[in-house]
């Protein structure tokens, strides 16, 4: 893997992807699958990858550089959009709670949408190939409660709080623009993601309902879900392998496109499943009793419904690889293997 380099270095990657706030969780997941395929990546952030995704990466095929920085610094951003014309994939985001809001509101702004649009602006001057804005399901806001299926440019979004609403800003920013320019800029609504490389940077208020299970039964606590969680769950090396045939498709018909699965599946049953393959009794993970508090966050007071990804499949012929038993043994081996060769700053 390459180490820290500077700008002057990425002549060599005009034809690499650059995947901006890809030392977070998505951002590590695309990475890992571009490299694996033998591709050639630039990861901007604000910090580099944590030692065991540097480690991990050394050893596969594709070529790495990891630039860091602030995505408020436009000149450097456009230098090196300017230097990655194949594609260009924006993840920088703060998934932020309600006290982030309070306190941080410009921030949020300028992160979710100040960057997305220099971002936007940089690769037209360049001719970027395309461009991919990761957005959220989050983007439905309260609609995502009032509907039996989720289908892009037909079900009304209803978004309130200011990530969602930065995600729904963003995404018709990058369709207007695109209507404008002429350019080739597409949004991908992301469903409930968990899997590898998801770390608690500061930058994530809502950690997924998976990570913090497996957190309570590693600390030797039950895992009490406030309901059994039924949404369309998506592991984060499918969610991977989507954006990636989007930016790899020949041809689009579509701005925006819903990743998921397909169907929704119960949180309680996967923590169950975890729980067993751990060694654990099933009954680690269940259902707060009548009045007992639950310990895990699923993020809305009901469940969203699953959304469609009939242009998904259409236009890329995309299959989830990973079913609940799958991600399961998947997670946890990944977790074991981090375990394994993590550096003591990197153990709990």
């Amino acid at each position: 893997m390459e180490g820290m380099r500077k700008t002057k270095s990425f002549e060599r990657y005009s034809l690499g992807i650059l995947i901006i706030g890809g030392a977070g969780f998505i951002g590590l997941n695309l990475a890992e699958q571009l490299l694996a395929a033998g591709r050639a990546v630039t990861i901007l952030d604000r910090a580099p990858p944590p030692r065991s995704a540097r480690d991990a990466f050394a050893a596969l095929p594709g070529g790495l550089i990891v630039e860091t920085g602030d995505i408020a610094d436009h000149a450097h951003l456009s230098t090196l959009i300017a230097c990655h014309r194949d594609g260009v994939i924006y993840g920088a985001a703060i998934t932020a709670g309600p006290q982030r809001e309070a306190r941080d509101a410009s921030t949020i702004l300028a992160v979710n949408l100040g960057g997305l649009v220099a971002t936007l602006e940089a690769a037209r001057e360049a001719g970027v190939r395309r461009v991919i804005n990761l957005s959220s399901a989050a983007a439905w806001g309260a609609a995502g409660t009032r509907h039996a299926r989720l289908i892009e440019d037909e079900t009304p979004e209803d978004p309130r709080a200011l990530y969602p609403i930065t995600k729904f800003a963003g995404e018709r920013f990058c369709a207007r623009l695109a209507g404008l320019w002429g350019a080739d800029i597409r949004s991908v609504r992301l469903s409930g993601v968990f899997g590898p490389w998801e770390y608690d940077t500061g930058l994530r208020d809502t950690l997924s309902p998976q990570w913090q299970i497996l957190k309570a039964l590693d600390a030797g606590d039950h895992a009490i879900l406030p309901r059994a969680g039924h949404r369309d769950w998506l592991y984060a090396r499918d969610a991977a392998r989507a954006v990636i045939a989007l930016l790899d498709a020949p041809k689009l018909t579509h701005d925006l496109y819903n990743i998921a699965p397909g169907a929704p599946t119960a949180l309680l049953d996967w923590g169950r499943m975890a729980a067993k393959a751990l060694g654990l009794p099933e009954t680690r993970c269940r259902l707060a009793q009548t009045g007992e508090t639950a310990t895990i966050d699923l993020h809305m007071p009901r469940d969203r419904a699953p959304m469609d990804i009939t242009r998904l499949v259409a236009d890329t012929g995309f299959a989830p690889a990973f079913d609940d038993a799958a991600s399961v043994a998947d997670l946890l081996a990944w977790r074991a293997a981090i375990a394994a060769g993590a550096a003591p700053e990197e153990r709990e």
